[in-house]
């Protein structure tokens, strides 16, 4: 009978090993607001100049990212993106991640003084889709709002390389170069190319 059984467990070692190997280094949870975390997002007050000043002190950048309950694309981007260890450490080592909600009523004190529920900052800020990730200055510009100071946003969920090329583009502050983030990607789509690390963009 014992015997029996460590012929099973032996069986089953290599299956449970797959199953580890699969499962993503940095899984979501889903909270219950319906949206997925990561446990390195932030948690702040939501007054973006704080956060701006508190990204600072970190030596990072503010971003802020909005979902919203239900939202495929930013389950895709948390389930096939931030689960992927390349882009994760990058994001953790140069930006202080904000999550808002698309339609939530947390407080959000804008650049410009406004006190807003998230959603209302949403529509204040133009922002539409889910997942949208607004990339923020690292000084606090005066008497602008979050959109106006923005220096780059992408709306909706790219694969792997679109995606974290743009916060490689921010973090060399490439917005303040000649080359625009299409070039930018480009070359380093190229470069990738080129040591045969393309895979499916």
């Amino acid at each position: 009978m014992k015997s029996g059984r460590i012929v099973m467990l032996k069986r089953l070692l290599p299956v449970l090993a797959a199953l580890v190997l699969a499962a993503p280094a940095y899984a979501a949870t889903l909270g219950d607001d319906g949206l997925h975390k990561q446990d390195w997002f932030a948690i702040t007050f939501r007054d973006i100049a704080e956060d701006i000043e508190a990204a600072n002190e970190e030596g990072k950048r503010l971003v802020i990212v909005f979902e919203q309950r239900g939202c495929i694309y930013c389950r895709k981007m948390h389930e096939e993106l931030l689960s992927d260890p390349e882009v994760a450490d990058f994001i953790k080592q140069h930006f202080k991640v904000v999550q808002y909600n698309m339609f939530g009523d947390e407080e959000v004190t804008d650049l410009d003084g406004d006190v807003l529920s998230e959603k209302t900052a949403a529509r204040k800020w133009g922002y539409v889709f889910t997942p949208t990730l607004v990339f923020l200055p690292d000084e606090v510009p005066d008497g602008v709002t979050v959109r106006d100071a923005a220096v780059a946003t992408m709306p909706g969920a790219f694969g792997k390389w679109t995606f974290l090329n743009m916060f490689r583009w921010v973090n060399e502050k490439g917005y303040e170069t000649d080359e625009h983030f299409q070039k930018y990607h480009a070359r380093i789509i190229e470069e990738l190319r080129a040591e045969g690390r393309l895979d499916g963009e």
